[in-house]
């Protein structure tokens, strides 16, 4: 295993519709060569940001195979292929295996609280559809509702597919523990945006976030930083990031609508809006939009130019 192609920031890939509520392929590629233009190390394909739960399987197979004819190759890219029932999941991943993708990740199965076995095995078949790719397990226990334990995690580690977590939970003292328990070839990713720094300080991998493709500079800036041993010199940079993320979360619409009304402004980027029932943007909310857009713009001026 190469863990050299998950190092760095490698931001989750947005939904792009067109007009219709529908997956756009042109609109997918024109992201995905932003994002790459911009020097990101990966994409992470179908995730949280990505509006998954809200898609049909079709509809997630249309994006990921947009993003792969844009940048087969010239990035790593992580496709989460997880639904609420296995035989689905395991269609996304024998498909994204079948696109050349560097590896696949999972939440748990969400809504009942299966005991541990059971997630397991949901997670091995998955791995299994996909044989020849990477398996990431997501930890995401305050929108999944399920944690994922040192026992589960010593558990999947049997499996020589997975490699490692995705981990969004906000205790970085679990980086730690995930990395203790996974040796010295695990791969642990920083999941909250807020902890960039504190996590990859905490000896995270890399950072995959939701915010990272509305300002990938500033993510990239402070990963340069910690990679040369300056980390109190990325701090000032997670300190607006994080400013920035409250802005965004303070609109009626969801903080995705509004990420996306940013590109809009700041980048020509027109990915139209999020998957209802996802609240769009409301025209009270522009006024903040158009702030928080200028604000990005002027932080990258200051720390990344």
């Amino acid at each position: 295993m190469h863990i050299e192609k998950y190092q760095g920031v490698i931001p989750a890939f947005y939904a792009c519709y067109d007009e219709k509520d529908q997956i756009s392929p042109e609109r997918v590629r024109k992201l995905a060569r932003h994002l790459v233009n911009k020097g990101v190390k990966g994409l992470y394909v179908g995730g949280s940001s990505g509006e998954c739960i809200y898609q049909e399987k079709e509809e997630r197979m249309a994006l990921l195979e947009a993003v792969m004819e844009e940048i087969r190759g010239e990035c790593t890219v992580i496709a989460h292929v997880a639904c609420n029932n296995t035989q689905e999941s395991c269609q996304l991943a024998a498909h994204a295996e079948s696109l050349g993708v560097d590896a696949i990740a999972s939440i748990p199965p969400i809504y009942f609280r299966l005991p541990e076995y059971a997630i397991a095995a949901y997670w091995n078949e998955i791995s299994n559809a996909a044989p020849k790719t990477d398996f990431i397990i997501y930890n995401i226990p305050q929108l999944a509702g399920v944690t994922l334990t040192p026992g589960l995690f010593r558990e999947m580690r049997k499996n020589p597919r997975v490699i490692g977590v995705k981990n969004s939970s906000m205790p970085v003292y679990d980086i730690e523990i995930f990395l203790r328990e996974g040796g010295r070839d695990c791969v642990v990713f920083n999941g909250p945006d807020e902890q960039f720094v504190a996590g990859r300080c905490g000896g995270a991998t890399g950072g995959i976030g939701g915010t990272y493709g509305v300002m990938p500079e500033l993510y990239l800036k402070m990963d340069e930083l910690i990679r040369g041993g300056h980390p109190e010199q990325a701090l000032p940079i997670q300190h607006e990031a994080n400013a920035i993320i409250e802005e965004m979360c303070g609109c009626h619409g969801n903080m995705y609508s509004v990420i996306k009304a940013i590109l809009r402004l700041n980048e020509g980027l027109e990915l139209g809006s999020v998957r209802k029932p996802m609240p769009g943007l409301i025209p009270e909310d522009m006024p903040k939009v158009e702030k928080t857009a200028e604000r990005i713009r002027k932080a990258i001026e200051r720390f990344a130019d």
